[in-house]
């Protein structure tokens, strides 16, 4: 579980997201980092008992700065507002299939799948779900999978990406740049005991997407 404590730092942080503010409240963070940090291992601990490709990760592993890259961007508010960790074998620098968990003050999710794939690593999936069409069709299809995770979320081609037939029956699966799913968690089970037996068994019902698409990159079973 978290702490209200470290969801009120969220929500602070939030109205006054400044350096001076997050220097005086230093300490504030790392308690705030900390519990999440916990929270993050038990989740590993979860996971790997029905993915054991996950192996031996640490929280560190996993776990977004919460700095923000304001290089490029108009905002310049220079923190981030949320918590969130990528579990995912390897870490969350290379690029496989994993579970995503996110704390912000009104948006709690997790997550899971590929986000904002590389142009190799999308050229790999398209062709592993191409070629075995029936197979992710089943995985999409299963009741509890579709129960929770309804659709594939990010962002489409408009036209069917080059080399795959327009006639395919099931095109628009290839149009993704993106291959993630996503259920929203009420923000307030976060607090309670329940919250990491909630969250192992969602990540569950989704190892089979992961495991899919892990496969096509990879060639072994995860």
């Amino acid at each position: 579980m978290i702490e209200k404590h470290t969801y009120d730092f969220l929500i602070a942080l939030k109205q006054n997201n400044t350096r001076e503010w997050f220097q005086a409240n230093n300490s504030w963070y790392q308690e705030a980092k900390y519990d999440f940090e916990q929270l993050v291992a038990s989740l590993i601990s979860e996971i790997s008992k029905f993915d054991p490709a996950i192996g031996q990760l640490k929280p560190r592993d996993c776990i977004f700065r919460i700095f923000r890259d304001v290089r490029f961007s108009k905002d310049k508010s220079p923190y981030k507002t949320n918590f969130g960790a990528y579990i995912v074998p390897g870490g969350k620098k290379l690029g496989l299939a994993g579970y995503y968990f996110h704390i912000e003050p009104g948006e709690c999710f997790l997550a899971g799948g590929i986000w904002h794939p590389s142009p190799d690593i999308l050229k790999k999936l398209r062709k592993e779900i191409y070629e075995n069409i029936d197979e992710f069709l089943s995985i999409l299809h299963e009741k509890e999978f579709s129960k929770h995770f309804n659709k594939i979320y990010g962002e489409k081609l408009v036209n069917p990406p080059s080399g795959y037939p327009a006639d395919f029956p099931h095109i628009d699966l290839l149009k993704y740049k993106d291959y993630n799913v996503y259920t929203e968690i009420p923000c307030q089970d976060l607090f309670t005991g329940k919250i990491l037996e909630k969250a192992a068994t969602l990540y569950r019902i989704m190892y089979p997407f992961n495991r899919f698409l892990n496969y096509g990159l990879t060639g072994k079973v995860q």
